[in-house]
């Protein structure tokens, strides 16, 4: 399972969320079909933009819950002040990713931002 986790400020149009999309997977080599899901904060459910995204990449969108962030957060490449102040999480997009594809998921690299989109790739297990 690969996740494609995503941050954003309030606002955000589907094409920005899209470019940050495909800015990560671009960053490593991969294509939007290597992805089986997105996935972000519960609290931002109400990002249309998003949910926008997932249905044009035809992927499920994963809201994680914020007891399943602050879980993940140790293991989060980047740490954001401004994100840890706001949300409780040093990076919105790798936690909500490292959430999402499950217990032992590792992040493929750190979180790629696109104006005020980021969005980190996470694979179920460990890396070789």
């Amino acid at each position: 399972m690969m996740v494609a986790g995503i941050g954003c400020r309030k606002g955000v149009d589907q094409g920005q969320v899209l470019a940050a999309v495909e800015a990560a997977l671009a960053s490593h080599g991969l294509s939007p079909s290597a992805l089986s899901a997105l996935a972000t904060a519960h609290f931002k459910r109400a990002e249309d933009a998003i949910a926008a995204t997932g249905k044009a990449l035809k992927l499920p969108l994963l809201l994680v819950d914020d007891a399943a962030l602050r879980a993940v957060s140790l293991r989060a490449l980047t740490r954001s002040e401004p994100s840890l102040a706001a949300t409780g999480t040093p990076s919105v997009s790798e936690t909500a990713a490292l959430a999402a594809a499950g217990q032992d998921a590792t992040l493929l690299g750190p979180r790629v931002a696109v104006g005020p989109v980021t969005c980190a790739i996470a694979i179920a297990g460990n890396l070789p």
